[in-house]
């Protein structure tokens, strides 16, 4: 007799149809089409520095966009793609918002699965955090002023910062980042083991008890924001859903901010616009912190 699946899901299919983010996007294409032409022109226009290592291995470096002043506020932000696709510089647009409102923007590359496990890619997205608080001032950045975006499986790496014992394995403070804006992020990885996606990611017991994001939230000062898109299938509003459960049970403050209209894709624009919700909620936490 086979075991249940997690969450309570009937089938394999039903675990791909619920996490296969393309399936609720109207047009993949020109999705795609919008992050490229984006992503090319953040590369163009602004002060974009490619390649800057935190760590040993080859792809262990961040790109940042400094801002026009020192000592500001630093948006760390953490791509997606299932752990197994993209790099920093494909979501490069998303600094656009944050150069307008005076951020500096540090965009984290890290190694993907299968290459490597998942514990690696969280070592790696740790490392580049403590590098970050540690040197980020060295290029125009506020340390004391770090914002946490993270986008889908970036959303899982963002949350897995928040969780880290800072101060026992890094000698850093134990709650060094002032918010974190965290798009459809996976708080729970169990149900992917059983997804399209297990080739690629190669989850195994371990990997998602040492990795589940909801299973080791801890007292912290730092304010977090989930937030998804109107469109996406249900399963990432309930993932975040219960990641606010567990941060505000365990005394912390949180907030949900569902984006109507906005799909899996489209829900980090507003990275993009100074003037969105989302920017807005990274001066919030960056002005909260410096009063």
């Amino acid at each position: 007799m086979s075991l249940p699946l997690p969450h309570g899901f009937e089938s394999l299919q039903a675990i791909d149809d619920a996490y296969n983010p393309r399936v609720r996007v109207t047009d993949v294409d020109a999705a795609l089409r919008h992050q490229t032409q984006r992503s090319t022109q953040a590369q163009r226009e602004l002060p974009y520095r490619a390649g800057v290592p935190y760590g040993a291995t080859l792809a262990e470096t961040v790109d940042i966009v400094p801002a026009r002043r020192p000592s500001a506020p630093v948006f760390l932000f953490i791509h997606g793609g299932y752990w197994r696709a993209n790099a920093a510089r494909d979501f490069a647009q998303v600094a656009f918002g944050p150069n307008a409102m005076d951020f500096t923007t540090v965009l984290v590359d890290y190694a993907l699965c299968p290459a490597v496990t998942l514990d690696e890619i969280v070592r790696q997205v740790r490392a580049a955090a403590a590098w970050v608080l540690r040197h980020i001032g060295e290029h125009g950045g506020d340390p004391q002023r770090v914002v946490i975006g993270g986008h889908s499986a970036g959303g899982h790496l963002g949350a897995m910062l928040l969780n880290t014992p800072w101060h026992a394995q890094y000698g850093l403070p134990d709650d060094p980042f002032v918010g974190a804006v965290l798009v459809s992020g996976l708080y729970d990885i169990a149900p992917l083991r059983y997804s399209y996606l297990q080739p690629a990611i190669q989850l195994d017991d371990g990997i998602v008890a040492r990795n589940t994001p909801l299973h080791f939230v801890r007292p912290c000062r730092t304010p977090v924001l989930l937030t998804w898109g109107g469109l996406e299938q249900p399963a990432f509003e309930q993932q975040s859903t219960r990641m606010l459960q567990a941060w505000r049970a365990a005394g912390n403050a949180g907030e949900l901010m569902p984006q109507p209209g906005a799909d899996h894709l489209s829900a980090i624009h507003g990275f993009e616009d100074e003037g969105s919700p989302l920017c807005a909620a990274m001066r919030r936490m960056a002005g909260a912190a410096s009063a």
